[in-house]
């Protein structure tokens, strides 16, 4: 009977970003969110709207973005998971137009670990020839004038800067709408950590948390 059915809505706004950092645990991460009965995240793990400088030349059409989501129900709340987004200048302002009630999640790794994550992850594309530490020695001179998207490919030690992407957030969001959270712990106490972010988002625990691991894949080999 239709008086039974779960009423649902139509997504105005997300409740959430998962915004960084790239190499950080937010494959993990999503994962869990994505599992969860009262979160709904996108069709896609990365959306790539507010970095994506196309979409805000004449005024921002939301419901490319929107369009990625189904109908909500109403006990529902829904995110997305782009973590270039902490480190695209631009962004934390876009969000803040956007919706400027909005929870940011982010995860933060050791920046030496992160960085040779990163290199390994475009070594395994096919799109960085240099190894490591000509990679690094090289980067600000390949990232100087060049676009928005292949200046972000190479950034491996500047994507590290945590302390100055933290404070572009912090101009538009008080301290209490951001949830930082540190990988190494997200890793080693990974129910406790996700309770601690559950929590923040207004959701109960999930009640049964099988072990993820971080994006397992060649590139997340160790540093010789």
């Amino acid at each position: 009977m239709t008086m039974f059915r779960s009423r649902r809505r139509k997504i105005e706004r997300l409740d959430f970003i998962l915004a960084g950092a790239q190499k950080s645990g937010t494959t993990a991460l999503h994962y869990f969110l994505s599992k969860h009965p009262n979160i709904t995240m996108g069709d896609q793990q990365e959306i790539h709207f507010f970095d994506n400088d196309a979409m805000f030349v004449s005024g921002a059409d939301y419901e490319q973005l929107h369009k990625h989501y189904p109908l909500l129900a109403l006990s529902k709340i829904a995110g997305d998971c782009s973590p270039s987004y902490i480190y695209y200048e631009p962004v934390a302002e876009r969000i803040w137009k956007y919706n400027p009630k909005i929870k940011l999640l982010i995860l933060l790794r050791n920046p030496v670990d992160r960085a040779f994550a990163h290199w390994n992850m475009q070594r395994f594309k096919g799109r960085e020839p240099l190894d490591f530490f000509d990679a690094v020695r090289e980067e600000r001179a390949r990232i100087a004038g060049a676009p928005p998207g292949e200046a972000r490919r190479f950034a491996y030690v500047d994507r590290g800067f945590y302390g100055q992407q933290l404070e572009r957030l912090f101009k538009f969001f008080p301290r209490e709408q951001v949830k930082v959270a540190k990988f190494e712990k997200f890793r080693e106490h990974q129910r406790e950590t996700l309770a601690s972010i559950f929590s923040f988002l207004g959701c109960k625990p999930l009640r049964s948390v099988r072990s993820k691991d971080r994006n397992v894949v060649p590139y997340e080999r160790a540093m010789n």
